[in-house]
């Protein structure tokens, strides 16, 4: 079986003439485009959100492989290291900055985020407080299981695997299988 993030790598020098042609387009065209082949699922829509997030993203490695509806805010602030495969209905809000680093996989219907809502005034309504703003890190060679929520300031270091379902609220340390709301160490990978 042919994994789509193999045939971006198969391409790779096409894919740079590309990349390169498509920067005379604004960066307004590609948000919008990115929008609209949201919810496509072929090579054709997989390779349009990778120029896509190669001229609006903040950075973005190569052999980058975004399936489809995954949903994409303020990409702006959002970098990603070479070999990252983001799955089917992922939720990623770069406000507050997040990294992705290199050879991490991100498993379907997984969140990260990088602010959250200020709440410590008794006296006025949480919606009204505004939010705070914290930058997300994910280091290299990371497994993110299905539905695991990735919260605002976290950072899950090298080599580490986060259990599906898992929520993370602060630093993973490296080789670690982490599980559980708040995820706690299982093991360490030795």
């Amino acid at each position: 079986m042919t994994r789509k993030r193999n045939v971006l790598e198969k391409h790779a020098k096409l894919i740079r003439i590309l990349v390169k042609m498509s920067r005379l387009l604004p960066k307004d065209f590609y948000l919008k485009c990115l929008k609209l082949i949201r919810h496509h699922d072929n090579y054709v829509a997989m390779f349009i959100r990778y120029i896509c997030l190669k001229n609006c993203s903040k950075s973005c490695g190569d052999n980058v492989a975004v399936f489809s509806n995954v949903y994409l805010h303020r990409i702006h602030n959002l970098e990603i290291g070479n070999n990252v495969s983001i799955h089917p209905l992922c939720y990623v809000d770069a406000a507050g900055g997040i990294t992705i680093g290199n050879d991490v996989s991100i498993a379907h219907n997984s969140t990260l985020l990088s602010e959250e809502h200020k709440f410590g005034d008794l006296n006025r309504n949480i919606k009204d407080q505004g939010c705070e703003y914290k930058k997300t890190t994910i280091e290299d060679n990371v497994w993110i299981s299905a539905g695991c929520r990735i919260l605002a300031g976290a950072h899950i270091k090298s080599g580490s695997i986060i259990a599906a379902g898992a929520v993370v609220k602060n630093t993973v340390n490296s080789n670690s299988i982490m599980a559980g709301i708040p995820a706690k160490l299982i093991k360490e990978r030795q």
